[in-house]
């Protein structure tokens, strides 16, 4: 156990906003904090780490226990990084112990050799606990470990002498994530660790927290990624923590459940609570029945009342239909360069185009934050224009375009007024209806757009989209600004959708639900990948594995020049020759040991993605913990084939 809270209350102007918390935390579990926007997410968590006090109850209760041997890293939203510093610099802090081992490691070698005796047996000592200590916690392969965690979390190509402060704030996060990593503490503490990652990274670092040696608390609204890497999902829901087994989408399974039985004993407990009222008032002043009436109100006051149920609220009502059936082929774009920008602010960021979109397919197109994802949407409608290539349209296309910043809609207008204006033929009435249906109702519609929230502005084209009756949705982030029922709403509506789709989203979720098509757009080619998000990070692994087994083959090759070079040299002792042979078998020997853990590797990676080993919590923390073993073994033996082959 790495953490306990017990009875735990939060006080803020006399109102309760967290009430009655117990959460336990053991070792190797990953447990994602989930709720809406001010529930106290961010509250438990200050209070976990000792930066926020907390309440008790009137009989004392309410505890926050930590390990004593527990060490806690906790990424915040502002990175915490020094801001003079190198990243090379910065991120050797996290080894300061080992680095201030191996310093004292060096000055008792040199104090070794001048000493005898009893003097000596001393110094060895520390030296050989120091030595034991520096081993054990990998010491000799810290600039290793730096650059296996720049590479996965997108500093590949960065210079290590790039001082922080000339980072962008999403790279500062994602370095102060990677420090954290590379500590690797006990409990591990990620608020919104998603912002700012791309694709590539949020696989990479999914992949990286599934075999963590260490407990991790994630407090993250990307549904996709808790899926992936939580095995217990807790809720903060009207001050209360209810915890549920299993990634995101079992939760909404055991949620959906709850909350009906939750319903059932809140109006039980009513009516009981009723039935005694109602005895009371009847009974309490005749003489004759005032001492049962007395007994009934003990009982009531003993009632342990249940706070009643959230009530369930109303989603939207989203129909995306349409009329006309179009041509197979609903768009071809043909060698097209993709330009954005004028004079010295123009910028190609795709030097040739190709893309084919077919009926009835629901495409996403995913990239590079910045490859110009938005752009293309924008490209193949003729908002930009393109300067060579071709971009053909089918016959019979409708398209209902969802604009990402809602530019399409007029700011001045009324809310019902950007339907009747687009759609002349519409009452008021029907208007409203229409509104209605989007949860846009009473004087809202009056309102003007430039007044309405994010959520409310998305509804709206949502209102439009359904008139326009495209039969080619183009969609871009629609789930920015959404409540969680309303996504869940769109996702099984687009989902659905018989017509056209054309996705660009960040949201994994609702990608991996709607899309049957991914294209990977990169800033020299185009991919295309059959299937959801789930078959996309397949192939891509896939890919890595074929990559890694090539690049097995390229060491084969040059191992055998190697041989043959060896061949022609003329040794000059027969010590000599015999070191050589024995490298060269060493050699040999570990490029089939790398290649067979290259192997296990990629069939432990696949074992892990099964939903069977993910819904066995002791069966998947087994094969983690021999995923990140295989890994370190392979890291150990490349080395040592590295230095050998020199």
């Amino acid at each position: 156990m790495l953490v306990k809270i017990e009875h735990l209350y939060k006080y803020f102007n006399g109102e309760p906003l967290l009430k009655d918390i117990n959460l336990v935390i053991e070792d190797h579990e990953a447990v994602g904090l989930i709720g809406v926007n001010g529930c106290g997410k961010s509250t438990l968590l200050n209070i976990l780490m000792g930066d926020l006090g907390y309440d008790k109850t009137d009989d004392g209760l309410g505890s926050v226990e930590v390990s004593s041997n527990c060490t806690i890293g906790f990424l915040r939203q502002n990175s915490g990084l020094e801001s003079s510093s190198t990243i090379d610099e910065e991120l050797h802090k996290a080894f300061d112990k080992l680095i201030t081992a191996r310093k004292r490691m060096d000055e008792l070698e040199q104090q070794m050799t001048h000493l005898t005796g009893a003097e000596l047996e001393v110094v060895s000592g520390e030296y050989a606990e120091l030595s034991a200590y520096f081993e054990a916690n990998d010491g000799y392969r810290i600039d290793v470990n730096i650059s296996r965690i720049l590479n996965g979390m997108g500093f590949g190509d960065v210079p290590r002498d790039r001082v922080i402060s000339s980072l962008s704030g999403g790279e500062k996060t994602r370095l102060a994530l990677a420090k954290l990593l590379l500590e690797c503490p006990d409990l591990l503490i990620l608020d919104e660790p998603t912002n700012h990652l791309d694709f590539t990274t949020l696989m990479w670092l999914e992949d990286y927290l599934k075999s963590y040696k260490g407990s991790i608390l994630i407090v993250s609204h990307d549904r996709y990624f808790l899926n992936k890497v939580c095995s217990r999902i807790c809720e903060i829901e009207q001050g209360r923590l209810t915890s549920y087994k299993g990634g995101y989408s079992a939760y909404v399974v055991q949620k959906k459940h709850n909350a009906e039985r939750q319903l059932k004993e809140w109006e039980a407990q009513q009516e009981e609570i009723k039935k005694l009222e109602d005895y009371i008032v009847r009974n309490k002043t005749r003489a004759s029945t005032a001492k049962m009436a007395k007994s009934r109100q003990h009982m009531l006051d003993r009632i342990e009342r249940i706070d009643k149920p959230l009530m369930f609220t109303r989603p939207p009502k989203i129909k995306l239909e349409y009329d006309i059936e179009p041509t197979k082929d609903i768009v071809k774009v043909i060698d097209c360069p993709l330009v954005v920008g004028e004079g010295e602010s123009r910028k190609t960021l795709i030097n040739s185009l190709d893309m084919h979109i077919r009926r009835g397919e629901h495409a996403a197109i995913i990239g590079a934050n910045g490859i110009g994802k938005t752009s293309i949407l924008k490209l193949i409608q003729g908002i930009i224009p393109h300067e060579r290539g071709n971009i053909v349209w089918g016959g019979n296309v409708k398209i209902s375009y969802f604009e990402q910043e809602h530019n399409i809609l007029h700011m001045g207008s009324t809310v019902i007024d950007e339907l009747t204006d687009r759609f002349p033929s519409m009452t008021p009435a029907e208007a409203r209806k229409a509104l209605g249906a989007v949860l846009l109702t009473g004087e809202d519609v009056f309102k003007p757009v430039s007044v309405l929230s994010g959520g409310e502005r998305a509804k709206l084209c949502f209102a439009i989209m359904a008139n326009t009756r495209g039969n080619v949705l183009i969609l871009d982030e629609p789930t920015n600004h959404l409540d969680l029922n309303t996504k869940e709403v769109l996702e099984d509506v687009l989902a659905e959708f018989e017509g056209t789709i054309i996705l660009v989203s960040h949201d994994r979720y609702l990608i991996n639900k709607v899309a049957d098509r991914i294209i990977e757009v990169k800033a020299d080619e185009v991919n295309c990948y059959e299937g959801n998000f789930d078959a996309y990070a397949e192939a891509v692994s896939a890919a890595g594995a074929k990559a890694a087994e090539q690049a097995a083959e390229q060491r084969r090759i040059q191992a055998e020049q190697d041989k043959r070079e060896q061949k022609a040299i003329s040794y000059r002792s027969k010590e000599q020759r015999a070191l050589d042979a024995k490298r060269r078998a060493r050699v040999r020997e570990l490029e089939g040991l790398i290649e067979q853990a290259e192997v296990d590797i990629f069939n432990l990676e696949n074992e892990i993605a099964d939903p069977e080993v993910a819904a066995n919590y002791g069966l998947m923390t087994e094969k983690c913990n021999l995923l990140e073993a295989k890994r370190t073994e392979l890291d150990e033996m490349m080395d040592e084939w590295a230095e050998l082959s020199e």
